[in-house]
Order: C-alpha cells, then structure tokens, then sequence
C-alpha cells in the first residue's frame, strides 16, 4: 500500500568524508551504501579521525568523480589525483571508538592535506595528516538499536548508509531564519544522499519505508534513526565560517525525543530489499517513490 509519493530532487556523495559533497545525476546503492560515498577518510597520526566538528576549512576540498580517479581542489593547492582501482599500504584507523582496517593512499596525499590543513582554527597543529581508504572487505555494521534484524553494512559513513531529507525541512528552517533577519542556507549543511520534494517538512521523520521499481526488482529503504546534528551545520560551506546561529535555531525546535532530546535533522534509513553484494540497483533524479508513513 501506497500512503504518498515523493520526487527525488537531488542526490548526494560524499566521497571523502567532512569534504564537501558531489551532487549527481544518479547513484547506483551498493550493500554499503552509494557507490563512492565516504571511501575515504582524513585520519591524524594515531589513526584516528579528523573531521570538520575540529577543522572546518575541510569543507573547502572539492572532490570531483572521474571514470578512474577522484580530483580533489581546494584554495591555493594544485589538484590531487586519487586512483579509484590502485592497490595501498594496509592501515589501521578508527572512528568513533572503532578500530577498523583501511588502505593508506600514500604520501602525496598525505602531504597534500597536511599542507592545505595545517591546524585547526584555535591555531592547534594538527600534524601530519594522512588519507585512508575503506577496506571494502571488511564488514561494518550499523547499530542493530536502530536495524534491528537487518544487518546494515556502510563505510566511513557516521553508522549507516544512507541519510534522507527533504527539500521542505531546509525551506522550514529558513522561514523561520527570515523571522529574525538572518540568510537563508541550503542542505549542503546537512549533507544527504537523498533529497525529496513532494513532502511536508520533517515528514521525513514518519516514513516507515520509501519504495520504487528499479530494473532488478523492487528496492525498498527504511528510515531507522533520527539523524542527530553535532556543530557541523554551524560551518558555511562555501567559506569554512563558523556561526553558532544555525545550530540555536534548531535547538529551539528540533529537540528530538528519541534521541533523549538531541537535535536531529533528517533520517538515517538501510536497504530492506532489492540491494546486495549482487544487486547494485540505481536511483535517479526525479525519480517517483512511494511512500508508506508509520502509524
């Protein structure tokens, strides 16, 4: 049963994580989310990850998809070429507490974002800097609190592999931006895969499945957890600034009870069916879902 339907508007990858986001055409779901997205990550000496909550400038680095290679720019460096099928030095690195394996993408990549990095915005050094890529063998599951059953796979992602918004949540927040004089922002703050149009604001957070026909069959993801917001959204993309004002306005009324009163936008959702290590289906823009919401 169909209860609505929604019109993908954009989609999104992200393919080093905290740097900015390509928008695309189309994105083929892998069984660790879309094809490309958060591959690789910024990691410091111990391994351990670096992302815009300490460095903003990070925004800044543009990665562009190619057939073979990703080109990343940024102001004042010349472009790096990352290779998509070359073999690296098996590495260790960790994320939120966890220890996983991963492939360092050498030494021009490291000095690379050391040079364009350097330190955080209080003038803290961050020292040398390396780039690791996921070992896509290795098996990372998102939290089964949220699955439940289904054992969700992703990358480098926060914990699961694909975040849906809608176009009409950001148009909401920036009403309510207009009523105390400020700019209006776009949803490159809160970094999504999957963009809607055709929804209420923050119907997003009701949804028990989004559905549609691909060529394979039928695909079916399910939004799982309210998407909790740290101060990210807080840092302009287009100039790494950072103004605590977005995140007070959210604070006043995206307080979300499911997660113990922790401002959440958006949804984390996993595929339910019609994507696995065999079954590669691909989401277009403007394509029509249907749309079934929680009782």
């Amino acid at each position: 049963m169909t209860d609505a339907q929604a019109t993908v508007s954009q989609l999104w990858v992200y393919p080093i994580k905290s740097c900015a986001g390509v928008m695309v055409q189309e994105a083929t779901l892998t069984d660790q989310g879309l094809l490309n997205d958060r591959c690789w990550m910024v990691v410091d000496a111990h391994g351990e990850m670096v992302s815009q909550r300490d460095v903003p400038q990070m925004a800044l680095i543009q990665p562009s998809l190619r057939l073979s290679d990703v080109v990343l720019r940024a102001p004042g460096m010349l472009a790096l070429h990352l290779a998509l099928f070359e073999v690296q030095e098996p590495v260790k690195v960790q994320l939120w507490g966890q220890i996983m394996p991963a492939f360092d993408m050498g030494d021009v990549a490291s000095q690379w974002f050391t040079d364009f990095l350097g330190q955080t915005p209080e003038g803290k050094a961050l020292g040398r800097l390396r780039l690791a890529r996921f070992d896509p063998d290795h098996v990372r599951l998102s939290s089964t609190q949220w699955t439940g059953t289904v054992a969700a796979k992703n990358q480098f992602s926060d914990g699961y592999p694909y975040l849906v918004c809608s176009q009409a949540s950001v148009e909401d927040l920036n009403a309510r931006l207009a009523t105390q004089g400020h700019g209006a922002v776009d949803l490159r703050r809160f970094r999504p895969n999957i963009v809607l149009s055709g929804i209420a604001a923050h119907d997003e957070d009701h949804l028990r499945s989004l559905s549609w026909q691909a060529e394979e069959g039928q695909v079916v993801l399910q939004p799982v957890k309210p998407c909790s917001r740290c101060p990210m959204p807080n840092v302009d993309p287009d100039t790494a600034a950072v103004n605590p004002l977005l995140g007070d306005v959210l604070q006043s009324y995206r307080q979300d009870r499911r997660l113990d009163g922790a401002i959440s936008f958006g949804m984390n959702a996993i595929a339910t069916q019609g994507v696995s290590e065999d079954v590669e289906p691909v989401l277009r823009v403007g394509q029509v879902l249907d749309l079934q919401y929680l009782l």
